[in-house]
């Protein structure tokens, strides 16, 4: 390679790319060309190359450049992963070839997890096969968002620019489904070496990037010291006075003096000392990729698993989350099972509350399913008995991945996606320093008594158009008839006001939540009875009011199914939903998560509003009732 080359790639490290597609469509021969036409050939490498296809009687083939097994040149295609490494002028690359038969899929699923971009390889005769859909759709879960395509064998398409138009047309629409936009689609002849390294003559009509062009286009990611501070703790030790946080930092650097956070505790506190072995002079700072021990200018209790990062880059904090994984157990995943999830150096017990996608490695096809086979890839929705600090892989690869234990065996290994889900730190963190709480001098009892009845949070959840501001408004009017204390604090109404600053994100939907919970609990506390009316569609977060409220808390199922919810459509939502005006939608692009133990369950979707109605007013007579025993407790 020429001295410039080499001086401007000095000291870069390599962007690692999977080359991925249909079998037959030449991958390997596109490698092979990609290592010989920037100069990055091995020497001796291209005569030993032919003079195996002499001897072997065979045509020449650039693919045997990387088929590394005896039975990858006997049978004609790529059985494992293959790494090698090219440089551009621009910078060096490490390249993953990857099998593209239906069975090595797994180990093309491998090399594309530690990839930051891909090509993906279509034959400009065959088109778009049902396989390189499913390659690509796989390079969606593992989280690779840049790609290029290389529509390959022109030459036996006669370089026509209407068949590439076709094949590119059809490529970019399948990658717009799911969300993956293509950086450049190159037509190209891997064989003859048309716009691989070198511009083609018989394409007159591209002009776009090369092959290689196209890659130096891409960004690499950042390397690990870059990213926010990440140590997970291994083990707490105890010298003399001192107790020492071990682990290794992930990401991130620390130093000392730096205050740093606690995750999931959201315990804070400042770093006294950095402790390494056989170090000469004290030291002051750290980075990704050491192990160190560290103390802390005061004494909390801080345990294994749990991370350490700076508070203003804190890791996400949830119990569920979206996990797209690679099952690899002998026994099926199945729906409703507990795993123990490995993560960093925590292990927590994880319960698959629903599995959304399978794709069938053996026969590449999709499905729903409340099971997973051996080598599948599913997309799963995983929830935890407590909280748990993790990362989306796209933010930080290092805690964003994990594994999953079935008794001793590792049976499945996936990566972290926050879509549709929130992040659960600010409901539980109090930002306000010297406050005090303040008791009423009215006992909540008295004003009870006062109004004859018990008060408390009558809360309605459900899918939008399943009738819970209907119902609200009901009830309202039936109980103050008949005598009673209540209001209905209504979504709509209160995102004019008390939530007007806030959208319809995941964060934000569950920030409206937690205010209209506390609002509600006040209410019930000044002897009201409050009828809310809100999708609420995270069981976190109502889980979050019920601590607010207590035993004043009653919830409240207002069941019908997104069908039945889409018929009606009384604000015309849904219709703009699946126009794509709204993002977000519960139901259509966002989660809900139905109650799995509600105070009472009304069916919206087969009984009347009249019946319904009739169901919460014999709630609110049963349990809203004072009693003889209620009075004596006074």
């Amino acid at each position: 390679m020429r001295e410039t080359t080499q001086g401007m790639i000095q000291g870069m490290g390599p962007l690692t790319i999977v080359i991925v597609g249909h079998v037959d469509h030449g991958k390997s021969t596109l490698v092979g060309r990609l290592i010989h036409d920037t100069g990055s050939m091995p020497d001796g490498k291209l005569e030993a190359i032919k003079a195996m296809s002499e001897k072997r009687g065979m045509p020449f083939e650039w693919a045997f450049l990387l088929d590394a097994f005896q039975a990858e040149r006997d049978q004609g295609i790529t059985i494992d992963t293959t790494q090698i490494r090219f440089n551009t002028a621009t910078r060096p690359y490490l390249i993953i070839d990857a099998p593209g038969h239906k069975e090595f899929l797994k180990n093309m699923i491998t090399g594309a997890s530690a990839a930051a971009a891909a090509v993906l390889v279509v034959d400009a005769v065959d088109g778009v096969q049902e396989q390189s859909r499913r390659h690509g759709y796989l390079l969606h879960l593992l989280g690779v968002r840049q790609v290029v395509v290389a529509v390959n064998k022109m030459d036996l398409a006669g370089y026509d620019a209407a068949r590439f138009a076709e094949v590119e047309a059809d490529i970019r629409a399948y990658l717009a489904s799911i969300g993956v936009t293509p950086l450049h689609v190159v037509p190209v002849s891997a064989r003859e070496g048309d716009n691989i390294a070198i511009r083609s003559d018989a394409m007159p009509w591209y002009e776009g990037p090369m092959v290689t062009e196209a890659l130096d286009g891409c960004t690499p990611p950042p390397p690990p010291v870059d990213l926010p501070l990440r140590l997970p703790v291994q083990d707490v030790y105890k010298f003399d006075q001192r107790r020492i946080l071990a682990g290794r930092i992930e990401s991130g650097t620390l130093s000392v003096g730096d205050r740093i956070l606690i995750s999931p505790a959201n315990k804070s506190a400042r770093i006294a000392s950095i402790e390494t072995w056989n170090a000469s002079a004290p030291v002051t700072m750290a980075g990704a990729g050491q192990s160190v021990g560290i103390t802390l200018d005061e004494p909390i209790f801080v345990e294994r698993g749990q991370i350490v990062s700076h508070a203003e880059t804190a890791p996400v904090e949830t119990n569920v989350f979206r996990a797209r994984l690679f099952w690899l157990g002998h026994t099926p995943l199945r729906q409703g099972r507990t795993y123990k999830m490995k993560l960093a150096t925590g292990e927590f017990p994880v319960e698959v509350e629903q599995i959304e996608t399978v794709i069938d490695v053996g026969d590449l096809s999709l499905s729903a399913s409340d099971t997973v086979e051996r080598n599948a890839v599913a997309e799963v929705v995983l929830r935890s008995r407590s909280l748990l600090a993790l990362d989306e892989f796209q933010q930080n690869p290092r805690t964003g991945r994990f594994v999953l234990v079935d008794g001793y065996d590792i049976v499945g290994g996936g990566i972290v996606s926050m879509e549709g889900y929130p992040d659960q730190r600010a409901q539980r963190t109090v930002v306000s320093t010297n406050i005090h709480a303040v008791e009423s001098r009215v006992a909540m009892e008295d004003r009870w008594q006062k109004n004859n009845h018990k008060s408390g949070v009558i809360w309605l959840t459900g899918l939008s158009g399943a009738g819970k501001t209907t119902l609200a408004l009901a009830l309202e009017h039936e109980l103050n008839r008949r005598g009673y204390q209540v209001y209905v604090l209504d979504g709509d109404n209160i995102r004019h006001g008390l939530s007007a600053d806030l959208g319809f994100s995941p964060d934000d939907r569950a920030e409206n939540i937690r205010r209209v919970g506390e609002v509600s609990a006040l209410f019930a506390q000044a002897g009201m009875i409050v009828v809310t009316a809100f999708i609420s569609p995270y069981r976190a977060d109502r889980d979050h009011v019920r601590d607010i409220a207590g035993t004043l808390f009653h919830e409240v199922h207002v069941k019908a199914d997104v069908a039945t919810c889409e018929l009606r459509d009384p604000k015309g939502l849904y219709k703009k939903a699946r126009a794509g005006e709204i993002k977000d939608f519960t139901g259509i692009s966002a989660p809900y998560e139905a109650p799995q133990a509600p105070e009472l369950v009304v069916d919206t979707a087969n009984q009347s509003i009249e019946q319904s109605v009739a169901d919460l007013l014999d709630y609110v007579a049963t349990h809203f009732r004072l009693t003889t025993k209620t009075v004596a407790a006074r």
